[in-house]
């Protein structure tokens, strides 16, 4: 029996449909011929005696080649479709990583009882944090996680002199959402430690800026331990966010060969925990965030070197 792929995927209004990762992978599989289709929160359900039969949408869509943005994607029929053993169900959900996002990672856990695969891993991901397994590798930023005041002042002193600007941002969050730059010597940095720990309900991060931002970030994609691509994203100028979303350009760029070995050894630990689906977010010669819940910018990396990656993660999946 052909296998499905199944993508859990947020609402449609959700995504930016002409760039969006999950749906160009979905795209290029059901041009291959593979059994596609897309599942919302509101259909997703488990059983503990059986594979559950999804109401789930087919689709119609098309990319433009040599550019690899989506031209156009149109749901089709709802159709009520079981699940069988050996299909491959795509957990393509954005965080934040919150209570909600755990249950479907453990109700994702019992479809694996029936010898679902699952990818990225549920267990995986709830064992890796992206941005604090970052904080552990060789030569990581300082790094300070929490939501204590006077650890803070604890960890700033211990920071060099030469440290101007401090960056805080959510543990939980993505795309850049809550992150903030203050100078180092602004009487206000406890008050903005403080507020920012109230929003979190808990833990934040801190760390020095890396004033290496402003010439740009890199974000390589990597699959079952092989580098697909990678991308240079510079900030808008006077901005210190490398986010495409808000405007940052990028090109296609080359890892050197001391962050190509972090990241392999990073994939290669993951891919051992069911985790083959990992973008790594560079920042100089530091891997500051590894992404795993649902990595994204393939279009982008696509399009920046003129090569349709879904179509090498379609290879790897086989």
């Amino acid at each position: 029996m052909t296998k499905k792929h199944i993508f859990f995927i947020d609402s449609l209004d959700k995504l930016n449909t002409k760039k969006d990762s999950s749906l160009l992978l979905a795209t290029t599989l059901k041009n291959r011929g593979e059994d596609v289709y897309l599942l919302f929160e509101q259909d997703f359900y488990v059983v503990n005696s059986h594979l559950p039969s999804f109401d789930m949408y087919r689709f119609d869509a098309s990319f433009v080649t040599n550019d690899y943005y989506l031209a156009h994607f149109n749901l089709a029929e709802k159709v009520n479709v079981g699940l069988s053993k050996n299909d491959v169900f795509h957990m393509r959900l954005d965080p934040p990583f919150d209570t909600r996002y755990m249950k479907y990672l453990w109700m994702q856990k019992m479809l694996q009882h029936f010898e679902v695969e699952v990818i990225n891993d549920p267990v995986g991901i709830l064992s890796f944090n992206e941005k604090l397994h970052a904080y552990i590798q060789k030569g990581a930023l300082p790094s300070y996680v929490g939501s204590s005041t006077s650890g803070l002042k604890k960890f700033l002193s211990h920071l060099p002199t030469h440290v101007e600007a401090l960056i805080m941002k959510p543990v939980d969050l993505f795309q850049g959402m809550g992150v903030e730059k203050i100078t180092r010597q602004d009487q206000d940095v406890i008050t903005m430690f403080e507020r920012k720990v109230k929003e979190s309900s808990g833990a934040i991060v801190v760390q020095p800026f890396v004033k290496e931002v402003a010439a740009g970030e890199i974000r390589s994609i990597y699959f079952k331990g092989v580098e697909l691509g990678s991308i240079l994203k510079v900030p808008k100028a006077g901005e210190f966010l490398a986010n495409i979303a808000q405007g940052a350009s990028y090109s296609a760029i080359t890892l050197n060969e001391n962050v190509k070995k972090q990241c392999d050894q990073i994939t290669k630990e993951l891919n051992a925990a069911g985790v083959p689906w990992v973008a790594f977010d560079i920042l100089g010669e530091h891997v500051s965030e590894v992404n795993i819940t649902c990595p994204g910018l393939l279009v982008e990396v696509s399009h920046a070197h003129n090569i349709n990656m879904a179509e090498k993660i379609a290879d790897l999946l086989r």
